[in-house]
């Protein structure tokens, strides 16, 4: 009998696991390229094989698949003058600048990078065309540290990994690192002081690899500058004064490239 339940529960692990679909970005393999493409607005589709991420204030992203997925980074509950509902959103609450207490109810996926205090929490998320997964990391609260009360959202969509990095505090160490897997687009703060400090913040970026980094939750043009300064002997910088990009995995640029992109609240035509 006490076999029988035994191996009633492995065959239940079993299947649990194989219906978790696999991140693809942590799995080794040949990691193909990236191109660059442009659109004019958010409402315009969206390439077959591509995805479009448009800036839209402080750390607010959003991530467009070709089949229409929407979802929002670092969510404050407002988007611009716009009716679109997200499909999902993720939210940090190191600031009321990354979060809201009232997210619109319509949302059917609300992504929150915090748990019980020092908890945390864990996110695998498949939509299909679309994976959202999580990793833990801590944050400053009160004078001391929230362990694990920040979350680097991966986004997992056309081949394509693209990491939001919240709001990160400390350079993660080696099991986070190796959680996060291949990162080819890399949202990261360059502050410098609300988060983490630019030189760390080079480090981390340099220890992921990215081909793509969009620098966001900057407050002064100085600190941007600072960031691109320190970052110019590794990456070109690219600024076309545009408020989104689209990419797609094609041919890897031969030198990994900040894209500066300018904040824009979304508008409907």
């Amino acid at each position: 009998m006490r076999f029988l339940v035994i191996l009633f529960v492995m065959l239940a692990s079993a299947a649990t696991a194989q219906d978790r679909r696999p991140s693809h970005c942590i799995a080794l393999a040949q990691v193909p390229g990236i191109e660059y493409l442009h659109k004019a607005s958010f409402r315009e589709p969206v390439a077959e094989h591509a995805v479009r991420i448009s800036y839209i204030s402080h750390a607010s992203f959003l991530i467009q698949s070709h089949d229409g997925l929407n979802a929002v980074t670092d969510y404050t509950g407002f988007l611009g003058v716009t009716n679109l509902v997200p499909d999902v959103v993720t939210m940090n609450h190191a600031h009321t600048t990354h979060w809201t207490t009232n997210p619109d109810p319509a949302i059917p996926h609300v992504l929150p990078g915090w748990g019980g205090y020092g908890l945390g929490i864990e996110h695998h998320l498949d939509l299909g065309s679309m994976l959202v997964r999580n990793v833990s990391t801590d944050i400053r609260s009160f004078g001391g540290v929230e362990q694990k009360g920040n979350s680097i959202f991966v986004f997992e969509v056309a081949g394509l990994c693209i990491g939001h990095l919240g709001h990160l505090h400390h350079e993660p160490n080696e099991a986070q690192y190796a959680a996060l897997g291949r990162l080819d687009v890399v949202m990261a703060a360059v502050d410098g002081g609300m988060s983490l400090d630019v030189p760390t913040m080079m480090r981390v970026l340099k220890r992921l690899k990215a081909q793509v980094v969009i620098p966001m939750h900057w407050f002064e043009d100085w600190t941007l500058r600072a960031f691109l300064t320190g970052m110019s002997d590794t990456y070109l910088v690219e600024n076309s004064g545009r408020s989104s990009l689209t990419v797609s995995l094609r041919d890897l640029p031969k030198t990994p490239t900040i894209k500066v992109l300018m904040p824009r609240y979304l508008q409907d035509p």
